[in-house]
C-alpha cells in the first residue's frame, strides 16, 4: 500500500481556501472524516463553507454548528455533518451527539477535534490551517484511507 505523505498548502487568499474545500470535496467518501484544526479566525469555516456547498448547492445556507454542535446536510451520494467541538468538555459528548451515527450513516467535517482527545476516527484527514503572512498554510495529514488518496491539488 502506498501512503500520501503529508501536504503543505500555501493558500494566498479566501478563494484559495475555498478552492481547497471544494476539492477535498470530490474526494470525501462516506465513512470519513475531514477534521480541521486551527486559531479562531484561520479560515475552517471558510473551508468547511465551501466543502459543504460543493456537495450540496452552491447557494446552501451554512451556518457555524459552534452553538448548535452539529449541523446535517444532504449530499447526492451521502449525508454530512458538519460539527464544531469547541464547546465540548468531554470526547464523549461528541459521540452523545452522533459522531458514531454520522459516520456509519454519511461523512463528518469536525473543527475543534482536539476536544476528542485520541478518539478520533481511523479514516480522517486532519488538516491545520495556520494564518501565514496575508494568508494561510494548510498542513494535511491522512490517516487510514486518506493514505492512498491523491492530495495534489
Amino acid at each position: 500500500m502506498t501512503s500520501a505523505p503529508e501536504v503543505l498548502l500555501r493558500l494566498p487568499d479566501e478563494a484559495a481556501t475555498q478552492d481547497l474545500g471544494a476539492a477535498l470535496a470530490s474526494r470525501l467518501r462516506a465513512g470519513e472524516a475531514i477534521c480541521l484544526t486551527g486559531p479562531l479566525g484561520a479560515g475552517k469555516s471558510t473551508l468547511a463553507r465551501a466543502l459543504v456547498r460543493a456537495l450540496t448547492t452552491p447557494d446552501e445556507d451554512v451556518p457555524s454548528p459552534t452553538f448548535t454542535l452539529v449541523q446535517f446536510y444532504d449530499g447526492p451520494d451521502f449525508p454530512l455533518a458538519h460539527f464544531d467541538l469547541y464547546r465540548l468538555t468531554s470526547p464523549d459528548e461528541a459521540y452523545e451527539i452522533g459522531l458514531d451515527e454520522a459516520l456509519e450513516d454519511g461523512a463528518a467535517l469536525i473543527e475543534w477535534p482536539e476536544r476528542l482527545e485520541g478518539q478520533l476516527p481511523a479514516d480522517r484527514l486532519d488538516i491545520v490551517i495556520s494564518p501565514d503572512g496575508d494568508g494561510r498554510v494548510a498542513r494535511l495529514t491522512p490517516h487510514g484511507a486518506w493514505r492512498t488518496r491523491d492530495l495534489e491539488f
